[in-house]
């Protein structure tokens, strides 16, 4: 089968490739490299470097593409708020460049990765699918709107579609030299260089991490399988629920680092609690959490600590600057 990925060189992307490389599938992916390293993209794949903003040059390059994994988005949900025009552009107009390439193609499926942002907040947790969605800041909104575009393009145009919406993805590979999102990935860079992490609000807020490899999992299925056709499907596990406190401490712990993490007011809109229920996840596509969040961790320091760590590059523009906007990153404290 002949599969296209957008975001390929990212860190979902690229594993997601060599996945399905090493299934038999042929491979073609593009990545205009905002969020991803070049070097993770598996030399065997059809590499392009344009842009998913540009619709022509989506049509050309997912031609004869049987299944497309939509995996690009500038996946900022806390600087979302300050550059709304930079996130929905690369998030909500993308995804409409490529699904329209792909209706023209005569694509056979559509597999879009949303995100828990989708959900926003909500009175109870675990997140579960039938929850009316209630995103509150443009990233989640973004997101969430593609997903009905996706689902009423579909009920015109005749394309089978699957919405996975993976919680908070952490692994090898992930940018760890952004300043703006992966927590985890940040936390480690800091540490590493004997630098304290910086934690927004009183640090209770709650999250599950994802491993990479258990997410891929899944998402190989929605190939192979079409049991999740039509379904929106949280992918995350929900046995370890842990707040960003008990995180720095767990990655203090593995790198025998003397913690004393550095706080800063909490970022706008900025949810609580937010896990998800992967019960549907299991039913269909027979989830697993085969990771545990120490594992995960330790597998993203020896990462880190092969390619050496990084300054942090300010490398998107923050558009609304205010007294409301982070000092981390007016200040560029990381």
């Amino acid at each position: 089968m002949k599969v296209f990925i957008s975001g390929v060189a990212g860190f979902l992307g690229s594993h997601l490739a060599d996945r399905l490389l090493s299934l038999g599938h042929e491979v073609v992916g593009t990545d205009n490299l905002i969020g991803g390293y070049e070097d993770n993209v598996n030399p065997k794949i059809e590499f392009h470097t344009y842009d998913c903003k540009y619709r022509n040059s989506m049509a050309k390059i997912t031609k004869g593409c049987d299944v497309i994994y939509h995996c690009a988005s500038t996946a900022y949900e806390g600087l979302s708020v300050f550059s709304p025009h930079l996130v929905t552009e690369n998030t909500y107009q993308i995804t409409m460049s490529l699904l329209s390439a792909a209706i023209e193609n005569k694509a056979k499926r559509f597999v879009f990765c949303s995100s828990m942002a989708r959900y926003g907040y909500q009175e109870k947790v675990p997140f579960t699918e039938d929850m009316i969605c209630n995103p509150v800041d443009p990233y989640g909104i973004a997101k969430y709107a593609s997903e009905l575009t996706i689902q009423n393009l579909a009920r015109v145009h005749d394309f089978e579609y699957v919405i996975a919406v993976p919680h908070n993805i952490i692994g090898p590979r992930q940018k760890y030299d952004d300043p703006f999102r992966n927590v985890a990935a940040i936390m480690i860079n800091l540490m590493l260089q004997g630098r304290q992490p910086i934690i927004y609000g009183d640090g209770q807020q709650k999250r599950c991490f994802s491993f990479i490899n258990d997410v891929i999992d899944c998402l190989e299925k929605m190939v192979t399988s079409d049991k999740g056709v039509g379904e929106v499907i949280n992918i995350g596990p929900d046995e370890e629920y842990v707040s960003i406190n008990q995180l720095a401490q767990t990655i203090a712990k593995l790198l025998n680092f003397d913690l004393k993490p550095i706080y800063l007011p909490d970022r706008p809109m900025e949810v609580k609690h937010a896990t998800c229920s992967a019960e549907k996840a299991r039913k269909l596509l027979d989830y697993k959490t085969k990771y545990t969040l120490e594992q995960g961790l330790s597998e993203m320091i020896e990462y880190i600590k092969t390619r050496g760590v990084k300054p942090f590059r300010y490398h998107l523009d923050i558009e609304i600057k205010n007294q409301k906007t982070p000092r981390s990153w007016t200040e560029k404290l990381f």
